[in-house]
């Protein structure tokens, strides 16, 4: 198994009853490792304050990450500043024991363990991941973009891309 590059396992029996607060940071090598790992120019702060709590064999972790990074605008290249600050739910399963449960949308996310601990490094590293823009843009993109003869979705006035364009309209989406 291949340790992540922002480990923190948290013990099982440490949490206790009334569970524990927990504050974490990755540090400068962990955050060059991140950033190769996301595909980020930089990331200059990830961290995570959680409160973990036991129920049972599951474990329950409610925070905020906090990140400062760097993307790759798709258009240019250039660095897109991202600054993060999101609350997160995760619960921890056995793994194994993740039975299918309906989940709505403010529900947690659930991660599987093995063992007597669980990696809260690991997962707040993968709700970064998820809180990344997936298509970062740059402010100058569109001015990139009509420079270089690549027109945009209003601009779209014939061929199939006008139809589905068409299509859009009148279904006002």
């Amino acid at each position: 198994m291949i340790t992540p590059e922002f480990s923190r396992p948290i013990r099982i029996d440490t949490l206790g009853e009334g569970g524990r607060a927990i504050a974490i940071e990755a540090d400068e090598a962990e955050r060059a490792a991140l950033a190769e790992r996301f595909g980020l120019i930089s990331l200059a702060l990830l961290a995570a304050d959680a409160a973990l709590r036991r129920e049972g064999e599951t474990i329950l972790a409610e925070g905020r990450v906090r990140a400062m990074a760097e993307q790759a605008c798709v258009a240019t290249g250039g660095p897109v500043p991202v600054a993060i600050d999101e609350a997160f739910s995760l619960r921890f399963v056995p793994e194994g024991d993740a039975e299918e449960i309906e989940l709505d949308v403010e529900d947690c996310d659930t991660i599987d363990y093995s063992g007597s601990a669980v990696d809260l490094g690991e997962a707040i590293a993968e709700t970064l991941a998820l809180s990344l823009d997936p298509f970062p843009r740059a402010p100058d993109a569109e001015a990139v973009l009509k420079a270089a003869g690549i027109l945009s979705e209003d601009e779209v006035v014939s061929g199939p891309f006008a139809a589905l364009k068409a299509l859009k309209d009148k279904l006002g989406k």
